[in-house]
């Protein structure tokens, strides 16, 4: 996720670095160096911590020498705590973001909490930071954070799972793969863009719109959640994820 995001953080006017030893480039014109003794003495506003997790206890102490004394810490690593993290970083505030996948193209749907610690401008950066890579939610507390997590964290899974079972489904009535797929994530994305655009119907007068009395679309909405099972199983799958989500903080 950090190399996804780095294309869009790098179209603001930070000087990036990148410490990663697996890379041989990075995108977005950010510098890149292999080992953390190349930073020599530098100290940095922001050190973003893009590791996964269970490595950050092993990792990131090294960096703490690195941050700038007014300097604050953004994290995209799921399930690790701000107090853990502020604590492992000589107690610097610590901003805790939670992307999803699209953030990669600019259309991502950002979470963002702020440790208390954490000033105005810290938050103020962090937002802006974010923004580049799409939508942002800042919200009050981690429990809300791990909320975001279940919703738009996860949602993408969720999203491609439902496109792919409507694929198949599609292909069993006749239609390539290419022609399923295209008629699928064409009508999926149409539909969004129209529900998205200012000003736009309310999402169930939206449907309305398309389903006459006894017709086609009524017939399959019917079937697709006339019981409210499509309902349930969403409320499901989020509770699922949250609860996760929970037990890795």
């Amino acid at each position: 996720m950090g190399s996804a995001l780095l294309e869009q953080w790098s179209k603001g006017p930070e000087t990036i670095t990148v410490v990663d030893p697996g890379q041989e480039s990075v995108p977005g014109g950010a510098r890149l160096v292999s080992d953390r003794a190349a930073l020599d003495n530098e100290r940095f506003d922001c050190i973003i911590v893009a590791v996964k997790p269970q490595m950050i206890d092993d990792i990131m102490p090294d960096y703490v020498e690195h941050l700038a004394p007014d300097g604050y810490v953004i994290s995209i690593a799921a399930g690790y705590s701000s107090a853990r993290l502020s604590a492992t970083m000589g107690d610097a505030p610590v901003i805790r973001v939670m992307p999803n996948l699209p953030a990669a193209i600019g259309r991502g749907v950002s979470g963002i909490f702020a440790s208390p610690t954490a000033s105005g401008a810290h938050l103020a950066h962090a937002q802006e930071f974010m923004a580049r890579a799409g939508t942002t939610v800042t919200v009050d507390t981690e429990e809300q954070l791990d909320r975001v997590t279940a919703v738009a964290g996860s949602g993408p899974g969720y999203v491609f799972e439902i496109a792919r079972a409507y694929v198949e489904v599609a292909m069993e009535h006749g239609f390539t793969e290419e022609q399923a797929r295209d008629m699928v994530l064409g009508t999926m994305g149409g539909a969004i863009d129209m529900a998205a655009e200012p000003g736009a119907l309310s999402l169930e007068e939206l449907r309305n719109s398309v389903t006459s009395k006894g017709g086609t679309t009524a017939a399959g909405l019917n079937a697709l959640n006339g019981d409210g099972g499509l309902t349930e199983r969403l409320r499901a799958t989020l509770q699922a994820c949250y609860d996760r989500a929970v037990e890795l903080r």
